[in-house]
């Protein structure tokens, strides 16, 4: 595997939770800067050594209501 995509929404308590699509990573954190840290230990615990993807995508979904 050469990539793994997460999927990032902002959590309704605050913060930003990532998801990996394909495996079963799961992430959280309180800033987005933070949030790339434990992506990458998340991938580096999930994956053995030798089979770490190369690159990681954050597809970062922001979901807005507005009243008409």
């Amino acid at each position: 595997m050469s990539e793994v995509i997460f999927l990032v929404e902002e959590a309704p308590e605050g913060g930003y939770t990532a998801r990996a699509l394909g495996e079963s990573i799961f992430t959280e954190a309180d800033t987005f800067a933070e949030l790339h840290d434990k992506v990458r230990d998340a991938v580096r615990c999930h994956f053995e050594e030798n089979k770490v993807p190369k690159i990681i995508r954050l597809h970062h979904v922001k979901e807005e209501v507005i009243t008409v």
